[in-house]
């Protein structure tokens, strides 16, 4: 028997680039339509933990990522749809511009909102521009049939006189698509950067009154039920709630796995963890900041990745922490450990003063913050090795974001990477024991 049908009220939050302000914008929303006792669930396209975790924030519940890259339809479908469960609209946010993707444009805000025929809002960030705006609008609501700007928000405006301008263009050339929002240029609106992104929700003292007044702007400067109303009537047969629908692939790593959990160790995936659970493994976690030990139950440990590179002297005085896991290591549990994880699996970390820290030592790898160099994109990983995610030959699908330097990795790899493009980038990741990690970060099979 096939998946129950049903409708998956989605909406798109996108912007023609990156920095136009969609993030920010679409917490308000969140929380803004969560005041108002809307039904909302929170959505994030393609690979990202910093947004989806101020999101949960947000409205209160967990965020999931969908990934029309890694992802096939039908698991973007299983998603959406359990999430939405019991939902009026799940608010997705975009990535960089509506059309931009991987290598080959694959995978963009664009193909996610076309596969889940959810209409799309566009936010424009207008400093600097005022009937120019509409031509943009223009460009973007012609480039593709199967995507539908279904209304703008403008972003950053300066006056009254500065948003009448623009409308005044708008209605004239596009009537058809509606402003539905204007929102005025405000330092309250602005959230701390560091180099992976945003500074993490779960360092922000005063999060929940940066919400409330980001809230408070967006309902004043948005018009809420129209965009809710943008919902309305749209039509789509997918998966159900069912998330035995998911299919993610990727087998749990033990029976009980315990998961590292804290500033340190924050970018694990929501849909992986859910699959896990759907297949019957019991998850714990633990925080190697608090010097804590894994469950005395659990029979596998991932370390998820994060920000090591901040707390390196910490770490290296964590000894209740290593000394666990050292002996986790010494009756062959499989231990995991992905970027950040990876790192911290190694010998030793040098932080961007150039100052080493001693690590678990678990695997002969020295990583380094010293020489910082970008690594990003979507990856697949065929492992070379068995482990606990897969045999010889298993494909996994994934993406790379770092700025680390390897300065020194002996020892097996743990398989062959490549870009979205198909470019070969060589072995990578250690296998040592039951050990192994790699700073590729695992979406799905």
């Amino acid at each position: 028997m096939g998946p129950t049908l049903t409708q998956i009220p989605g909406l798109v939050i996108a912007a023609p680039s990156s920095n136009s302000g969609k993030t920010v914008l679409t917490l308000g929303l969140l929380r803004a339509l969560a005041n108002r006792g809307v039904a909302v669930a929170a959505a994030k396209t393609g690979p990202d933990y910093i947004d989806s975790a101020f999101q949960a924030a947000a409205c209160g519940q967990s965020c999931i990522n969908l990934d029309p890259w890694a992802m096939s339809p039908d698991q973007i479908a299983a998603l959406a749809g359990w999430q939405s469960a019991g939902k009026s609209v799940l608010l997705c946010e975009g990535v960089m511009g509506l059309f931009d993707g991987a290598a080959d444009c694959s995978g963009s805000t664009a193909d996610l909102a076309a596969m889940m025929n959810w209409p799309v809002v566009l936010v424009i960030d207008v400093k600097g521009q005022s009937a120019s705006a509409a031509a943009v609008i223009a460009g973007f609501a012609g480039f593709r049939e199967d995507v539908k700007i279904a209304a703008v928000i403008l972003n950053r405006v300066g006056s009254d006189r500065h948003r009448a301008m623009i409308e005044t263009a708008c209605r004239e050339h596009l009537p058809e698509i509606p402003v539905t929002g204007a929102v005025r240029r405000s330092d309250l609106l602005a959230l701390p950067e560091r180099h992976l992104g945003l500074v993490q929700a779960g360092e922000h003292d005063a999060l929940d009154t940066f919400l409330d007044k980001a809230a408070g702007i967006i309902a004043e400067d948005v018009d809420l039920d129209q965009l809710i109303g943008l919902v309305s009537g749209r039509q789509l047969a997918a998966a159900s709630g069912d998330v035995s629908n998911l299919a993610i692939g990727i087998p749990p790593l033990g029976q009980h796995i315990a998961i590292a959990r804290d500033t340190a160790f924050a970018f694990a995936y929501p849909h992986l963890l859910e699959d896990w659970r759907r297949q019957g493994a019991e998850l714990s976690f633990f925080s190697p900041l608090a010097d804590e030990a894994p469950n005395k139950g659990a029979d596998a440990i991932y370390l998820p990745g994060g920000y090591p590179e901040l707390h390196g002297q910490r770490l290296a005085n964590a000894e209740n922490f290593k000394a666990s896991l050292a002996a986790m290591a010494a009756r062959n549990t499989p231990i995991y450990g992905e970027c950040g994880g990876y790192m911290v699996l190694g010998e030793a970390l040098i932080d961007a003063s150039g100052q080493e820290h001693e690590m678990l030592g678990l695997l002969p790898l020295v990583t380094s913050f010293a020489d910082r160099k970008l690594h990003l994109g979507y990856r697949t990983l065929a492992l070379s090795e068995t482990t606990a995610l897969g045999p010889i030959g298993t494909v996994l699908r994934g993406h790379e974001f770092h700025y680390a330097s390897t300065i020194k990795a002996n020892g097996t790899s743990l398989g062959n990477m490549a870009t979205a493009t198909g470019d070969d980038l060589g072995r990578v990741g250690l296998v040592k024991g039951s050990v192994f990690g790699s700073f590729f970060h695992l979406i799905c099979r």
